[in-house]
């Protein structure tokens, strides 16, 4: 039997097209896109369609507004650091503790080693941004607000077109990593307050080792790395042209599919929901019943470890992802659930599984069929104390 993958959060396959469309930048026009002779220029004339690719995906007025960068990792520090550096009077980042650690393990090196005073405006049962606790801490002192479009690990999307007013109110900048929400979730960036955002190109079926920051225009920029003049002097090295052009292609496909793939990666996702938790009892569904992405679901099963259940999925074939750590012999609970006050033993019992277009419902059937045993051996066998 075929492995079955259902860990599309933390990486998809690179579509057969994303890949095609790649190979030739690597043999036969594998110049420098900063060169003045034509081989060189092939490559410019690539990233430039790549870049309005992507522009077309996020809805960027214009296709200057994007650089791109390594990744998710490297747009989210750079956004943070130059939202300091471009407002040196201001020491305060606005943030929610439930970020990707892109953000959070930023944020808190930032606050030991530059003396910033960072704001962890704290979520509700469903994941859900307390406003009031963010309205209080805009204040004229708040460099930048840096809040994720899309949680990764429960799928709980987040206001960020209104959080970015709010933040303008008081001259912040605002940034959002949108690393799950692109490609998922129709985005038209022009009509919204946002300054910056953060992609990935292996969360959309592109290569991993590229993504992208948007930057809005008239938005002050100071880079990260340093160097060249490459990417408007916003992000020095040589480009990245096959990963650029493969990041270019998985936007096309993105735009052309998402709403015909995400009906159907819904109903792939609301049916293993519904037979997991008819089939198993003392479990549950973490996130924003209302506002989640549509191929996103984690499960909290209560009293029993998740590492385990995902360990003992992956000999059936099925890949996916537990929402507990195993730290010094002690289970510790994902941040997420944990500012969530999800119940300390369900929490340590969470496992995501998340959709992509490749996906099938006999997948799904497979996943009710093993899974309801797996919990209930290890229910027995070796269930999670409350203490």
């Amino acid at each position: 039997m075929r492995p079955i993958y259902l860990d599309n959060n933390a990486t998809t396959r690179v579509d057969a097209e994303v890949f095609q469309g790649m190979l030739p930048f690597f043999i036969d026009q594998f110049g420098n896109a900063s060169s003045m002779h034509d081989i060189g220029a092939a490559a410019g004339k690539a990233i430039k369609t790549a870049r309005r690719k992507l522009q077309a995906l996020i809805g960027a007025k214009f296709d200057h507004e994007i650089t791109f960068t390594s990744g998710g990792t490297e747009s989210d520090n750079a956004a943070i650091l130059s939202g300091l550096e471009v407002n040196p009077e201001r020491t305060e980042i606005v943030t929610s503790p439930v970020e990707h650690p892109a953000v959070r393990t930023l944020c808190a090196h930032l606050e030991k080693t530059r003396c910033v005073k960072v704001h962890r405006i704290p979520v509700d049962h469903y994941g859900r941004l307390d406003f009031d606790a963010y309205r209080a801490a805009l204040t004229h002192r708040v460099a930048i607000v840096s809040i994720m479009w899309a949680n990764n690990e429960t799928g709980t999307i987040f206001p960020v077109a209104k959080l970015a007013e709010m933040a303008k109110e008081v001259g912040a900048l605002f940034h959002t990593d949108a690393v799950q929400a692109v490609g998922k979730l129709p985005i038209d960036l022009k009509s919204t307050a946002i300054d910056m955002l953060s992609l990935s190109g292996h969360k959309l079926h592109g290569p991993k080792g590229v993504g992208a920051l948007y930057i809005r225009r008239g938005v002050p920029f100071h880079a990260l790395i340093k160097g060249g003049r490459q990417e408007r002097d916003r992000r020095a090295g040589t480009e990245n042209t096959p990963g650029i052009v493969g990041l270019g292609k998985a936007a096309e496909l993105a735009l052309q599919y998402m709403d015909k793939e995400n009906k159907r990666v819904k109903s792939l996702r609301d049916r293993l929901e519904k037979g997991l938790l008819e089939r198993i009892p003392k479990s549950f569904v973490t996130g924003d019943p209302l506002a989640r992405l549509p191929n996103t679901t984690n499960v909290a099963f209560d009293r029993v470890d998740g590492e385990a259940i995902q360990f003992l999925l992956n000999r059936h074939g099925i890949a996916c992802s537990s929402g507990s750590a195993c730290t010094s012999g002690s289970l510790v609970r994902s941040h997420v659930l944990r500012a969530m006050n999800i119940p300390h033993t369900a929490a340590l019992g969470a496992v995501r599984f998340s959709f992509s277009r490749y996906n099938l419902e006999e997948e799904v059937d497979r996943v009710l069929e093993v899974t309801p045993e797996i919990v209930k051996k290890l229910r027995d066998s070796f269930p999670i104390s409350a203490g």
